[in-house]
């Protein structure tokens, strides 16, 4: 009876599990909300691939101090050069707002996009490698887009000067009408002072824009100028932030990566300024990343800033300069808006950006996934499908592995065979303690048996396993992968082929852990066959417990990507395998778990008369 009532309580909290790990990733980490308008005007179907901005010329949050490009008026005008453009009024159509002719376009081998004469802003960038969906007519993924359209994001270069900031509605001039790898382009704006400011812009063969400022002093007196640059954006289409993968601010201060803060816990901040000098900072996505990386001159101001109604903004403001009459000054700062590529990120890193390749959330085992990730790569490129170079990697691990395995079978083997010893000198001593340690350790010496080297095989593969399994979450490589064209085309997404929908022949979604695939069904078979096979001698309530976990991890992992399961199944079946060979290497495990197993189900049996006698007799 004791056992039906604990294995009734084990389904109960199985079934508490299931519904409180669905609750909580919603909770903690919410999908954002994404309205159909903003999905057809980014071009894409899955949140958190376009990131958004606000409007420059907003007033930050209460509580919050005033930063470049929140207040202070510019000069009144009609929308001639070096004059304030009329600002809008409301949201803003995507198409409406890049039609606008005060625009160059931008055209780079891996970006393309248009940068805003009206303020200096590059609010513009698509990418020409990555398509917003797995539909053929998604379009590019876009990660900039003007203010107060449904995916604004955008990058601002200006001035402060003598304390004043502009309105970001400053129409400026361009020199060229396309910005390309091998031609910069150079925006000039002057003032009603008489202080001219330019802006260089270059862009590489990436995703790096170069934004070069100086400022000329026409005026009649001295000037205090202080250039800046800023990334705003929403967090309304961010990546969800997880402890596997960081979305949010980001950068590093004093040679430390920062990115202890979520958008909502900024939110409630108001404001952040990590401690020391900046090197970069920005806002990260899980695959997407906008980044400022500081020139030579020493900052004033390197922050991150909450103003409301969920848009947040990095901010890179440099010391104030005295530029005396007919002086300059210049200074440049760089701008990354694309993806988060390892090797990309570590090229720029090499060229002086302090540890820009953390950008991507690679965590204590970085030493250990970039190698994994390598491998990955390499595989794919041999074999052309990314689903198969997992299962290949999977393989390679697993062998790898194998000579540890052999170790741990070996030692469990060791033990079985000095099992009655053992049992004979704890029914010996069971009233001294102390003296049957004493004599178990002298027979662990004598027998030459390490208890602990059966467990130790498990503690070298655990940073192994988490490794792999972060380097398929992170992995940009993955995203949009097929593995089987019928079935699985993007092994970063949750198996599409479910259940409860006909295996995708319904036309509706299923919600959390519901969401059963045949990767899933695979996984918990395949885990239940290892279970099966496994040596060690059990108690009927540890059986029914080892029996019903399978099915746990069934549902839990049900909503992780297909990618993940995949390297799960494999690894299950060459366990399999595995197991099977090295039972019979090792005949006494197979013949002692045999005995052990019976030993298990006699006295469960006889347990189970006991307890029907003693029913019957209460009953007579």
């Amino acid at each position: 009876m004791d056992n039906q009532r604990n294995l009734l309580l084990a389904v109960a909290l199985s079934g508490l599990l299931i519904l409180g790990w669905d609750f909580g990733m919603r909770y903690f980490y919410p999908q954002p909300e994404v309205t159909a308008e903003a999905i057809e005007a980014s071009a894409q179907s899955d949140a958190g691939l376009t990131s958004n901005s606000g409007a420059v010329g907003e007033t930050p949050a209460p509580g919050t101090p005033a930063a470049p490009g929140t207040a202070a008026a510019a000069t009144p005008g009609t929308g001639e050069p070096g004059q304030a453009a009329t600002a809008p009024e409301g949201p803003v159509d995507l198409e409406t707002a890049l039609a606008d002719e005060n625009r160059v376009a931008i055209d780079a081998p891996r970006v393309a996009g248009s940068i805003n004469l009206v303020g200096a802003r590059v609010d513009d960038i698509v990418f020409k490698d990555y398509r917003a969906s797995i539909e053929d007519d998604s379009g590019p993924v876009r990660l900039f887009a003007p203010e107060r359209t449904d995916v604004q994001h955008f990058a601002e270069f200006g001035f402060v000067v003598g304390g004043q900031r502009p309105t970001g509605r400053e129409l400026w001039q361009a020199d060229g009408e396309r910005l390309t790898a091998e031609t910069p382009v150079t925006l000039t704006r002057t003032d009603a002072n008489g202080i001219t400011y330019t802006i260089r812009l270059s862009i590489d063969d990436q995703f790096m824009i170069t934004a070069e400022q100086s400022a000329q002093n026409g005026s009649a007196g001295a000037a205090i100028i202080q250039p800046f640059a800023l990334i705003k954006r929403t967090s309304t289409t961010a990546t969800p932030d997880q402890f596997i993968a960081h979305a949010g601010p980001i950068g590093v201060f004093d040679g430390t990566l920062e990115d202890p803060h979520a958008y909502h816990e900024l939110a409630e901040l108001g404001r952040w300024t990590p401690d020391g000098a900046a090197s970069w900072l920005g806002f990260a996505d899980n695959y997407w990343l906008s980044a400022l990386a500081k020139g030579e001159g020493s900052t004033d101001v390197a922050t991150f800033e909450s103003l409301g109604d969920d848009l947040f903004r990095a901010v890179l403001r440099y010391d104030p300069q005295t530029i005396p009459a007919g002086g300059s000054m210049t200074e440049t700062t760089q701008l990354f808006a694309g993806a988060k590529e390892s090797v990309i990120l570590d090229q720029y890193e090499d060229t002086g950006i302090t540890y820009f390749g953390k950008a991507i959330s690679w965590g204590w085992f970085e030493w250990f996934e970039k190698p994994l990730l390598w491998l990955l790569r390499t595989l794919n490129n041999l074999v052309g499908n990314f689903g198969i170079a997992i299962i290949l990697l999977t393989c390679i691990i697993r062998g790898l592995l194998f000579p540890i395995a052999q170790k741990q079978f070996s030692s469990m083997a060791q033990m079985k065979a000095v099992q009655p010893k053992m049992k004979a000198i704890q029914e010996r001593y069971k009233d001294d303690k102390q003296q049957q340690q004493q004599e178990i350790m002298k027979l662990y010496k004598e027998e030459k048996v390490n208890p602990l080297a059966g467990c130790l095989p498990l503690i070298i593969q655990i940073p192994i396993f988490f490794a792999l399994y972060k380097v398929l979450i992170l992995a940009i490589e993955m995203r949009h992968e097929p593995f089987i064209e019928f079935w699985i085309k993007d092994l970063s997404a949750p198996d599409p082929a479910k259940i409860l929908n006909a295996f995708g022949y319904l036309p509706y979604e299923v919600p959390g852990f519901l969401g059963i695939g045949i990767l899933a069904i695979l996984l918990g078979v395949t885990m239940w066959l290892t279970f099966k096979l496994n040596p060690s001698a059990m108690d009927p309530m540890q059986q029914q417990i080892f029996n019903l976990m399978p099915w746990i991890l069934m549902f839990v992992m049900a909503p992780f990507a297909a990618g993940l399961l995949l390297y799960w199944v494999t690894s299950n079946l060459l366990t399999l395998a595995q197991q099977s060979y090295l039972y019979s290497k090792h005949p006494q495990l197979r013949a002692a778990a045999q005995k052990e197993k019976a030993e298990a189900a006699a006295k469960k049996a006889r347990e189970e008369q006991e307890a029907s006698d003693e029913t019957a007799k209460d009953g007579a």
